[in-house]
């Protein structure tokens, strides 16, 4: 059975504004990602077309190649800012395309550390198809902070 694996890198900075979850978004085609399956698609499954990678949610979406057992893995890092906490987190559907939205898994509150935020994290869930897998992340601080560079990387062994 094939491995199926997307990996995905951000190209540039994300403004994130304090309070609620974002989805991390990650451009198309980028030299320095792996989607040789297919699941981090500009045209996605139901026909959306994202245009603008740096503003559409929908680009932070990958849609699993097959069922399976996933394993995801992220590396995110913020720049240095007032934080008390910084929270980051694994979502099936953050975007509401299917009967089950929203439906978070491997949430971390973290405290912050001198200097630049830097963490990795590790799960592992069932994946199906027919719905998207994201990163979101969230602070605390009183202004909009930098997410400086992310990875999220999915691998779907097939069952």
């Amino acid at each position: 059975m094939t491995v199926r694996v997307c990996s995905l890198i951000t190209n540039g900075p994300q403004l994130i504004a304090p309070g609620a979850y974002a989805v991390v978004r990650f451009p198309f085609g980028d030299a320095e990602s792996y989607d040789r399956y297919n699941m981090h698609p500009a045209t996605q499954p139901d026909g959306h077309v994202v245009t603008d990678a740096k503003r559409d949610d929908r680009a932070g979406l990958i849609w699993p190649a097959a069922d399976g057992w996933g394993t995801l893995t992220a590396m995110i890092q913020w720049e240095a800012g007032r934080y008390t906490e910084l929270r980051d987190q694994f979502v099936r559907d953050p975007l509401g395309l299917t009967d089950d939205p929203v439906n978070t898994t491997a949430t971390d509150h973290r405290p912050p550390s001198p200097g630049m935020q830097c963490f990795t994290k590790h799960h592992e869930m069932f994946v199906h198809p027919g719905v998207p897998v994201a990163l979101r992340v969230s602070h605390n601080d009183g202004a909009p902070r930098r997410l400086v560079l992310a990875e999220l990387k999915l691998a779907v062994h097939p069952t």
